[in-house]
């Protein structure tokens, strides 16, 4: 389907570095399409160096909205001019909205990683989860999956810029929800063992592992690994990573951040347009 570009066109896109491999201009582009919007999509690779820089652009040119990927969603909680509740307890944001100048950052990971699973077909409610990673996307996932019901997170994660970030947020977490939140130094291998072998689910909030790195995988011991043990890892980009093979080799059912990537981006497309993206569309278009 070709779309017209016209002096009305209404422009979103992508922040992050690298872009190149994201499916998403693709995705939003035949959901506009498909709804016979006048919006175009596109991705620009922007680092952290260039990030403020690059937003007071998008701002002064009237762009509607744009999505934000690694490594630019933790320094965007400090560019926009306010943040929805969600995104200013993950301190992470994935979504941009324009308002007339005024930028409103939203965080979209979550709703996607948890909307996922249940496409998967695993209802995670009182369910136990061992998270690696507390950065952006990580911390999406914890505090949406806290909300949702998860009984018990395990947070694994290096003494890093997040590590003490992280702590308080799993204080807010433990007192305003009825889901238990610990959080781990990821150097601690035996308390990391022992929390995959008491969960139910392992996922892989962070980067390590994405093309073209991949070779990398946190998880060093494949004996942590059994068939009741559900792992899944928000990167899509190679489909299966060197822990989803791992895990697959042992028996263990698994998903990837395709449909995370999916469904994260169906809620910044409403919020951009007020329209529900054609997800069984795109689903088949760019999914399957």
């Amino acid at each position: 389907m070709i779309q017209q570009i016209t002096g009305h066109t209404v422009l979103c896109g992508l922040l992050g570095s690298p872009v190149s491999h994201s499916i998403s201009p693709m995705m939003h582009n035949e959901a506009f399409a498909q709804l016979g919007l006048d919006y175009a999509y596109l991705a620009f690779d922007v680092d952290t160096d260039n990030l403020k820089t690059a937003v007071e652009g998008l701002r002064t040119l009237g762009v509607r909205g744009f999505n934000v990927t690694m490594p630019d969603k933790n320094m965007m909680t400090k560019l926009v001019d306010k943040l929805t509740p969600a995104a200013q307890l993950t301190g992470a944001v994935n979504t941009v909205i324009n308002d007339n100048g005024v930028l409103t950052g939203h965080t979209t990971d979550g709703i996607g990683y948890m909307l996922a699973a249940k496409d998967a077909g695993y209802d995670l409610t009182g369910k136990k989860m061992t998270l690696l990673g507390a950065g952006g996307a990580a911390t999406s996932i914890l505090v949406q999956a806290a909300l949702d019901g998860l009984s018990e997170i395990h947070v694994f994660n290096i003494k890093d810029q997040f590590f003490g970030r992280t702590e308080i947020l799993t204080d807010k977490l433990n007192n305003q929800t009825s889901c238990k939140v610990v959080l781990h130094d990821l150097k601690d291998t035996d308390a990391l063992n022992e929390s995959i072998l008491n969960s139910d689910i392992l996922t892989n909030g962070t980067s390590v592992g994405m093309a073209p790195n991949t070779e990398n995988c946190i998880i060093k011991d494949p004996s942590v690994f059994r068939p009741e043990l559900i792992v899944s890892d928000v990167i899509y980009n190679p489909k299966e990573t060197l822990l989803l093979k791992m895990a697959k080799k042992a028996g263990c059912p698994t998903f990837n951040g395709m449909y995370m990537l999916l469904y994260q981006g169906a809620e910044a497309f409403k919020l951009w347009t007020g329209k529900e993206m054609p997800i069984d569309i795109i689903k088949e278009k760019f999914f399957s």
